[in-house]
């Protein structure tokens, strides 16, 4: 009994925690009708599922393979250069210990309490100017959203993996430097390679923040752009006056399906790079 009443709380907050997804999954096998009359019912088959999916998949407004590409181009390119820089940056500040590195480390954590929505309009008008006096196309690329995503993600992938750091004896670094190894030689032959475990805590969190990103997409690369990332191509389906709430939820199944996959299969890799690099 002492265990059940333990349980139960745990229970209830799966619960709420689940029920979003089964809303998606249960109306993107509705009509639009039946979604608007009994939203909360179970579906009634697989048969208006796979319907929904064949109309997003095909619908040329939604061009679900081009966004699919385009978000895995972001995330891909995004998670390779935030792992690098990130991994670089935490090993600098760990090891080259004086106030300038402790206080870039702190300006690090600091930043990430400052809400994307405080900068978002500064960060337009930065992009503007450095687009005109420059030329490179910062606007409506990808070049411009894995610039912002590298700034944004930088931070809590630097604090989870200085923490890391922190572990890693500086012996093997010392063995190295006896050996003949520089110093960029010891990074990348030992170090980086011990990071392992704190990296992939990094690139899950930042994966699943990356792809199911709307805003920073929406800005960046605007809703009426010809490159779209997925989670942008479904507000496709919302118009002024009809919203396709079918398509809506069979596309957003779609889109929110491979991350929840990696997620569910790699969620240990999550704990156990934070919990060893915070003991650490």
């Amino acid at each position: 009994m002492k265990r059940t009443w333990l349980n139960a709380p745990a229970l209830a907050g799966a619960a709420l925690v689940l029920s979003p997804f089964y809303l998606v999954v249960a109306n993107s096998a509705k009509t639009s009708a039946q979604i608007v009359i009994s939203p909360i019912s179970p579906p009634r088959g697989v048969g208006q599922l796979l319907e929904n999916l064949s109309n997003v998949i095909g619908n040329q407004n939604f061009s679900f393979w081009a966004s699919f590409a385009t978000s895995m181009a972001v995330t891909a390119v995004s998670l390779s250069l935030l792992t690098l820089f990130s991994s670089m940056a935490a090993w600098a500040l760990c090891r080259c210990k004086n106030r300038l590195s402790t206080l870039v480390f702190m300006a690090f954590v600091a930043s990430m309490a400052v809400p994307f929505q405080v900068v978002m309009l500064p960060l337009l008008s930065v992009y503007r100017t450095v687009q005109a006096a420059t030329g490179v196309r910062m606007l409506q690329s990808i070049f411009g959203l894995v610039f912002a995503y590298l700034g944004f993600g930088g931070a809590m992938s630097i604090f989870v993996l200085h923490g890391f750091v922190k572990g890693i004896p500086y012996e093997l670094e010392e063995a190295a430097a006896i050996d003949g190894c520089s110093r960029a030689g010891a990074f990348f032959r030992i170090v980086f390679g011990l990071l392992r475990p704190a990296q992939v805590t990094v690139l899950i969190l930042n994966g699943v923040w990356i792809w199911n990103d709307f805003l920073l997409p929406s800005l960046l690369l605007g809703l009426n752009g010809r490159t779209k990332t997925l989670p942008v191509a479904v507000s496709s389906f919302v118009g002024s006056f009809v919203k396709q709430w079918d398509l809506i939820l069979a596309a957003a199944l779609l889109a929110m399906l491979p991350i929840v996959v990696l997620f569910v299969f790699a969620q240990r890799y999550i704990i156990r790079g934070m919990v060893e690099g915070a003991i650490k």
